[in-house]
Formats: structure tokens, C-alpha cells, sequence
């Protein structure tokens, strides 16, 4: 299982007692931009997520102690059970009473080590799944538009116009539940078990990244993509297959572009407060992960514009 007292980047210097969602003025040029600090339990599971993988760890593998966790990671036991938390509500830790900590199997029988070891934050990572996605997607859409019967377009249709509605009402929470029902009724008009399968699994893993990178933000808007869907829903009902493919791929590029920036924004604000020795000195106070008390339990339907 390897050497579990082995140090990652302790995450003291990157100011895990920073508030939820509190941003600081950081100059670039204008003075004007400012850049989110992420909450502390988001780093400590990013970096918990990074062990699992360092040490090579499967599914069924038992984990230490919140307290061992703690010391391996460098930081609080409050912030890492939060951390453990919310993995576990991700699907990729599995907390047992009185047994201890695991590494989840994969819900979607993801079994092999690269996907099982899926870094949620990663740049590298995330523009994989999302270009794996835009090949899978496209082709599932192009096959829908040549093979759906009457009931699977009209469900396709359902699902877009309400992700259109919600978009339009800014309710992130609506469009999330439209955007599942759209894409997993293209997947079922594609009528192919293993295309509807890599459909559902790419877009569970994709959650993961979208709720550890966003949590709760609308990160583009929720009209556009609502839109995109009704496009896609058009073509396919129109029976143009080339059109529905090419209408999905760009839908994935507007994702894309999306997660892209929340990375880069991610990184922005990590370099930002290493250099920033009141952010790291400042005293953590808290007896949860940060300033406003208890983490927020994640929203595991994709809130993207995706």
C-alpha cells in the first residue's frame, strides 16, 4: 500500500482557513480583477484524491485515520473530515462505522487504475475526459438523429426546452436536472448499450470535476447551452445525422472552454496566495473548513453549462 506517512505539499501554505467563496483584490494591470479563494476541504480533497493515486491504492483499499490522513496531508482533522465527506458523497471514498475509510469501487465499473485514479482538478486530466466526451457524444447524437423513435426525440425535446426554460430563469438547479435528462435521452436513442454506458460514465466523472471546481458557481451561461440542446434536439428530430454530431462537438467545446478557465483561474489563485504571507500566517480558527461553518453537501448533477 506504500508509505502512508509520506508528505505530500503540506497544505498549510496554501491558507486552507480561507472563508468559502471569499475573493481578494489581486492586480493585473487594472487592479480591477479579482480571483476566488478555494475552500480549504476542496484542497485537502484534491490532495487526498493525489495520494490515493501516488500510492497506487485500488478499490477496497483502507485509507488511515482522519487523524493519520490529517498528518500525512499537513493540515487540520476538521478540514480533512470535511474532505473525506465530500469524496464520499462523490462516490470515490466509502466511509464504514466503525470499520474506517476505503477507496469507493467505481459506481460505473470503472475499474481500470488510469480512470479509477481520475484527478477531478486536473488540467491534463479534465481535457481528456472532455475530449474523450466530445468523441463519445458526438457520435451518440449522430446515431440518435438516424435511429430514434417518435417517444426518444419527443423525451429528447422535453429535456432541452426545460434546460432552455431554467436557463432562462438563471436556476442552476433545474437546468442541472434538465441537462441529465437531455443527455442521457440521446444516449438512449443512440441504441447502443456501450455508447449509453460511456455516455453516463464520462458524465459522472465530469461531475466530480464539476462540483470540486465550481460548487454551486455558474461558470457560463445556462441560456446558451440551453439553446445548444435544442439545436442538437432539432437535428436529431430532423433525422441530419452530420448536423447533430457537429452540433454536440461544439456544445463540448463550449464546456470545455469552461472548465479551461476555472483551471486556470484555480491556478491563478493557488500561486496568488503562496506569495501572499498574510493569507498563510493568518490563524485558523474555525472548527470546520472555513469561516462560515460546515461545508455545504455537494450537488452531484452537473451545474456546468454542459
Amino acid at each position: 500500500m506504500g508509505d502512508h506517512r509520506r508528505s505530500l505539499r503540506p497544505l498549510r501554505q496554501l491558507g486552507h482557513h480561507v472563508p468559502r467563496r471569499q475573493s481578494r483584490p489581486l492586480a493585473k494591470g487594472d487592479g480591477t480583477t479579482t480571483r476566488p479563494y478555494r475552500p480549504g476541504y476542496e484542497l485537502v480533497a484534491e490532495q487526498l484524491l493525489g495520494y490515493i493515486a501516488e500510492q497506487g491504492l485500488r478499490p477496497g483499499a483502507r485509507l488511515p485515520t482522519e487523524a493519520g490522513l490529517a498528518e500525512i496531508l499537513g493540515t487540520s482533522r476538521n478540514v480533512t473530515r470535511e474532505a473525506v465527506k465530500v469524496l464520499a458523497a462523490l462516490g470515490r471514498l466509502s466511509v464504514r462505522r466503525g470499520a474506517g475509510i476505503f477507496v469507493a469501487d467505481s459506481p460505473g465499473g470503472l475499474a481500470d487504475d488510469e480512470t479509477g485514479h481520475f484527478q477531478p482538478t486536473s488540467m491534463e486530466h479534465v481535457l481528456m475526459l472532455l475530449d474523450y466526451r466530445s468523441l463519445i457524444e458526438a457520435e451518440t447524437a449522430r446515431r440518435a438523429a438516424g435511429q430514434a423513435a417518435p417517444i426518444e426525440v419527443r423525451n429528447i425535446q422535453k429535456g432541452a426546452e426545460r434546460s432552455l426554460d431554467a436557463g432562462r430563469e438563471g436556476d442552476a438547479d433545474t437546468f442541472a436536472v434538465a441537462d441529465q435528462l437531455f443527455h442521457n435521452a440521446v444516449g438512449i436513442a443512440a441504441h447502443n448499450i456501450f455508447l449509453r454506458s460511456s455516455v453516463t460514465n464520462v458524465r459522472r466523472l465530469a461531475a466530480q470535476s464539476d462540483v470540486l471546481l465550481f460548487h454551486g458557481d455558474t461558470p457560463g451561461s445556462l441560456e446558451v447551452a440551453g439553446r445548444q440542446h435544442v439545436a442538437i434536439a432539432d437535428a436529431i428530430a430532423a433525422g441530419d445525422a452530420d448536423r447533430a454530431a457537429a452540433l454536440m462537438t461544439e456544445h463540448i467545446a463550449t464546456t470545455r472552454q469552461q472548465f479551461e478557465r476555472r483551471i486556470r483561474d484555480r491556478l491563478f489563485s493557488v500561486g496568488a496566495r503562496a506569495a501572499d504571507p498574510a493569507a498563510s500566517a493568518a490563524p485558523d480558527t474555525t472548527t470546520g473548513t472555513d469561516a462560515v461553518g460546515a461545508t455545504p453537501e455537494p450537488t452531484l448533477p452537473v451545474t456546468s453549462a454542459s
